[in-house]
């Protein structure tokens, strides 16, 4: 199978599906574009023959199937590698696991439009300015505190279900949100983010976003109010 995904120090959509693959040792080719939102880039012309939205990521099966969004790639790996449990193994769980992706995937607009990910950048300066300013910042903080802790409580951890699982790496750009903008935490909360960060298929991922060194333009008023890592 082939991912195309786009840059590892920006891309959020593309990061759940590598993790979830990477953490689950499924095999993969990884095709990383540079993100080029201009029609007619490199970037377009790379995504023109297998995605209709030109968006990343994108999983091609061995076969030319083309899956595109977060969501079904989870799916469709899913039912590929039932052995696996990608998701939890309960029932009842399962479909709640679903339903947290399905808020994440529909939700946290404030948050996850006021604070891009930026792996390579210690951003607290502009997370402190985003929480005196942005009342709507603290509502999504308070929903992603209360979810994550339900979850923690319920299930005893580390990880959302116990087990790490497809639920898992779609919160993992969510986790680098929090981290890179300071923002505040609760205890389980906070324990939840530091464990999903150690996971070796995250940390090979920031590894990966560390080294780049492909600073974009469009995140340059981020990098000059905060400071670069």
């Amino acid at each position: 199978m082939k991912l195309y995904i786009g840059n590892k120090n920006y891309s959020s959509w593309s990061m759940r599906p590598w993790v979830l693959m990477k953490a689950f040792g499924i095999a993969f080719e990884e095709l990383k574009l540079r993100f080029d939102f201009t029609p007619g880039s490199a970037f377009y012309q790379a995504l023109a023959p297998v995605s209709p939205t030109h968006k990343v990521p994108v999983l091609v099966a061995d076969d030319g199937f083309v899956v595109w969004d977060t969501l079904a790639i989870a799916e469709y790996l899913a039912e590929q590698y039932p052995a696996l449990n990608l998701w939890p193994r309960d029932a009842r769980q399962r479909a709640r696991a679903r339903s947290l992706c399905a808020e994440m995937h529909a939700g946290f607009g404030q948050l996850r439009n006021l604070c891009p990910m930026n792996i390579d950048a210690d951003l607290a300066a502009v997370g402190q300015r985003l929480l005196s300013t942005e009342p709507k910042l603290h509502e999504d903080l308070g929903r992603l505190n209360a979810l994550w802790g339900e979850a923690l409580a319920a299930s005893g951890g580390p990880f959302l279900f116990g087990e790490f699982s497809n639920v898992d790496a779609y919160f993992a750009p969510m986790v680098m949100r929090v981290s890179r903008y300071g923002l505040p935490l609760d205890a389980a909360a906070k324990a939840y983010a530091q464990a999903v960060q150690a996971h070796p298929a995250v940390a090979a991922w920031v590894a990966d976003a560390v080294a780049e060194k492909d600073f974009l333009d469009f995140e340059e008023p981020y990098r000059q109010a905060g400071s670069a890592t």
